[in-house]
């Protein structure tokens, strides 16, 4: 309880004088702070109804934070409707609501020796000026119950962070990360003239996925032996996936939940999760927007 609900809740028993001496403020200040009691109260009313409307977007997705919240509420919002992220994280922290944070940190990857000498054409910068010019792919391990693992192959675009290609199964052989690259040739159309990035995992460095790349017109690029941080883009998405998939939950009960969970968070993650790289836009729409921009004027 603040010094000025004190000395209001207990005025019609003592002198307002009298009690401001009490606890130490100044009759000038209480006054002031009971001629602002319909503006706190229309303020309370108003952080209620947003913390509201947070909750339903929050129930949604739990994932969410305060910038990705803010961008959703402010979607297609009127001027009058529209609200300062500040605020957002401020109703956020009072209500006790944040996007979900895994507890643990569990390392996943092991390098793999190179049986190939290929470049890094990347050194570390993970982005891009247009669509369907970098991409950069990894495998990560998606652990059931049963003890085994089924394993997710991927293949994302750096400009917008879209998942342009994917491939489940449940080996690491070649043709899993062929398949990723397949599919992303499949949606883009084409994917001569642009670079693929990956670690050094024997699958990546094989003669067999060398071969595709040159066929389907892909520059291979490759990071440093054993250092994460040179494929860090799809190292962050593989540990999104797996936080905001699993949560507190140490695995998946069966090959066929696991295939569907992912599947599923896959098209949200490319078609309405919203990501700062995009201006807290999906990627599906940033790659449209960037379309839509650059088309030549009709003559």
């Amino acid at each position: 309880m603040s010094r000025f609900q004190f000395v209001a809740d207990h005025l019609h028993t003592f002198e307002v004088k009298w009690l401001c001496a009490v606890v130490e403020v100044a009759r000038s200040s209480f006054y002031a702070w009971l001629a602002g009691a319909q503006g706190r109260a229309a303020r309370q009313a108003a952080d209620e109804a947003l913390e509201a409307r947070i909750r339903t977007v929050h129930d949604e997705d739990n994932t969410y934070g305060a910038p990705r919240i803010t961008a959703e509420l402010n979607d297609g919002a009127a001027d009058g409707e529209r609200v300062n992220h500040k605020r957002v994280a401020r109703v956020m922290r009072g209500a006790g609501i944040a996007g979900y944070r895994r507890k643990r940190r569990v390392t996943t990857t092991v390098a793999d020796p190179a049986n190939q000498k290929v470049p890094d054409l990347l050194n570390r910068d993970f982005t891009s000026e247009q669509v369907n010019s970098r991409y950069v792919g990894d495998i990560t391990y998606l652990p059931l119950a049963t003890g085994s693992n089924l394993y997710l192959a991927t293949v994302i675009d750096c400009f917008s962070g879209r998942v342009a290609g994917w491939a489940i199964a449940d080996h690491m052989r070649t043709e899993l990360v062929e398949d990723a690259l397949k599919s992303a040739h499949a949606l883009r159309g084409s994917l001569v003239g642009a670079i693929f990035h990956s670690d050094h995992g024997s699958r990546y460095t094989s003669k067999d996925f060398a071969e595709l790349c040159k066929d389907l017109g892909v520059t291979q690029s490759m990071g440093g032996v054993g250092s994460s941080a040179d494929n860090a883009l799809a190292e962050s998405f593989n540990a999104s996936l797996k936080r905001e998939v699993l949560q507190d939950r140490r695995n998946w009960s069966d090959a066929a939940t696991c295939r569907r969970e992912v599947f599923r968070w896959l098209v949200r993650y490319n078609t309405r999760r919203r990501h700062s790289r995009c201006r807290y836009s999906s990627p599906a729409t940033y790659e449209d927007n960037h379309t839509t921009a650059t088309l030549p004027e009709a003559a």
